[in-house]
Formats: C-alpha cells, sequence, structure tokens
C-alpha cells in the first residue's frame, strides 16, 4: 500500500511539473495601462453579461465555443455598394488558449472571440503587427502586440496571474492543421520542449531541438569573445544542422556590431527552416539600418 501510494505522489508530481503555468514559452509584455484597466469596456460588458445569462432569453454565449465579431467602425453601419472581391492581406492563424475557469474576450486584429471554453482560434489574419487585448468582466487585463508571420500560426498560453506566453509559431500551408487534438496544439510544447511540425511543407531537417541549441548557444557565449569568433563557431556547424528563424535571432544578439550580424544572416539564411519567418531575425539588430539591409537582402532572393 505505500509503494502505492508513494507512485501516485511521483506521478503527481511529474505531471506538474511536465504542464506548469508559465514554464513554457516567451513572455509577452502587458502593455496595458493602469488607467485602461480600471475602465469598463463595451468589449468585456457585453461579453461578461453574456456569460453571466443576462440575457433576457438570447443564445448563451458561454455555452458556444467560439463567438466571432468584427467591430463595425465609428457609424456603425454596413456599407451596400462598396464589395471586395479580392483580398491578398496574407495569411495566418492566432491560437490562445486561457486554462484558468471564467469567461474571457480575447480580440486579436479586428476579430473578436467570448467564450468560457478557454479557447479562443483566430483565421484570416492578416500578417505583421497585430495588437492582441484579453478581457474579462468588463476590464481590460492584458494587452501587447503579435508579430504575425504570413502563412503561419501562432500558439499562445494566457495566465491572469503570469501573462502571456507565445509558446511557438508554425508554418501553414493549405491550411494543414498537422495535429490528432485541439489540446495538442499548447501541451506539445510543455512536453516536448520542440514542437516539431507535422507539415509536408515544412523542412525540419537536422534542427536542434531546445536543449541541444541551448547547449550550443551556452558555449559559443563561452568560448567565443569576439565578433569573428562567434562566426567561425556558427558556420562549422551549418553542415551539421540547420536552425529556426528565433535561434538564428538569438545567435546573432550577442555580436557586438550590426554589420557582422548582418553578413552572418545573410549566410544562415539558407539553412533556415522557416524562411517565412525571417523577419523576426531583424529583432536582434540595434539599428533600422540594419533590419532595412537585411530585408532587401531576403527580397532580392
Amino acid at each position: 500500500m505505500k509503494k502505492i501510494f508513494t507512485f501516485l505522489i511521483l506521478a503527481v508530481s511529474l505531471q506538474t511539473f511536465t504542464q506548469e503555468a508559465g514554464r513554457s514559452g516567451e513572455l509577452l509584455k502587458n502593455e496595458a495601462s493602469t488607467s485602461e484597466m480600471q475602465q469598463r469596456n463595451n468589449i468585456g460588458e457585453i461579453s461578461g453579461e453574456r456569460g453571466s445569462s443576462k440575457n433576457n432569453g438570447q443564445r448563451n454565449s458561454g455555452n458556444n465555443s467560439n463567438d466571432y465579431g468584427r467591430s463595425n467602425g465609428s457609424s456603425g453601419t454596413r456599407s451596400t455598394n462598396n464589395y471586395r472581391w479580392n483580398q491578398n492581406y496574407g495569411y495566418s492563424e492566432v491560437f490562445l488558449r486561457i486554462p484558468e475557469h471564467g469567461y474571457f474576450t480575447v480580440e486579436v486584429g479586428d476579430q473578436v472571440v467570448s467564450n468560457a471554453s478557454g479557447k479562443y482560434r483566430f483565421f484570416d489574419l492578416s500578417s505583421g503587427k497585430t495588437p492582441v487585448s484579453i478581457y474579462t468582466n468588463g476590464y481590460l487585463i492584458y494587452r501587447t502586440q503579435l508579430r504575425v508571420a504570413n502563412n503561419s500560426r501562432m500558439v499562445l498560453d494566457f495566465f491572469t496571474n503570469k501573462g502571456l506566453f507565445l509558446l511557438d509559431s508554425y508554418p501553414v500551408q493549405g491550411q494543414m492543421y498537422g495535429f490528432n487534438e485541439w489540446d495538442d496544439v499548447w501541451n506539445n510544447p510543455y512536453n516536448s520542449g520542440w514542437n516539431q511540425p507535422t507539415s509536408p511543407n515544412f523542412n525540419n531537417s537536422g534542427v536542434m531541438n531546445n536543449q541541444l541549441f541551448q547547449q550550443f548557444y551556452n558555449t559559443m557565449l563561452k568560448n567565443a569573445a569576439f565578433d569573428k569568433d562567434k562566426k567561425e563557431f556558427i558556420l562549422q556547424q551549418l553542415r551539421a544542422s540547420n536552425f529556426t528563424s528565433n535561434q538564428i535571432a538569438m545567435l546573432l544578439k550577442p555580436f557586438s556590431f550590426d554589420s557582422n550580424r548582418l553578413d552572418v544572416a545573410k549566410i544562415l539564411y539558407e539553412n533556415c527552416v522557416d524562411k517565412n519567418q525571417y523577419f523576426v531575425v531583424g529583432d536582434a539588430f540595434d539599428f533600422e539600418i540594419g533590419r532595412r539591409d537585411l530585408m532587401k537582402f531576403i527580397s532580392n532572393q
């Protein structure tokens, strides 16, 4: 009996470790001001009433998995003679989960989802900088911006006491999901450290997992003091490894000069497995001119 009890305690401990809130992903800064968070918002107020079933006999959105809406502009009227037959602003997706109990409203760009299921999925988003706002009980509790890449799916977890975490970003080709269960989209990054996308159009050959890449990165910092040494250390690995855009950005940040970052970024482009997200490498540069030169290089490939 004692052995069984000990085994159960160990199993619970392991489960807690593998799925600890905020353990996986990149924390995104909350940009909402204190004054904004103290004022009620129409979006949050409406969704709060729906969630509490004060809807005068109308459907209860709290039981809906997705309640989509779009902002109608200041006039609140729809145009009946201006049709948009062709729109090509890129295709992107954002999957956000709130594993806590409660009724939340999430706004991504001009799309709004309100429910109590904890899963908020946004499709047909335009690529580029996209604002994200999260409401509960009629109040804004979190706001930040995402850099959404074209033909990609960003996966995030939100915890009210910890913040919004970017778990990973995957290429989307032909809207192929590449998973069997919806929960796997959020749970896999916790369990595996690096969730290998299963899309057949995504070349992940030779990509280091998170643990191995961290060892590679730490070794570079320890043994390569100058930019030329860092460059040699990275280039000697190219025959054996490929990298993701986020890994390349991380490798470039310790460099001292943007000119050296640009040289290495151009070389590593051929070994990048998610070139559609290479714009994130620009975040490693100190000055805008370096980012522009990199984007110019990419556009000519």
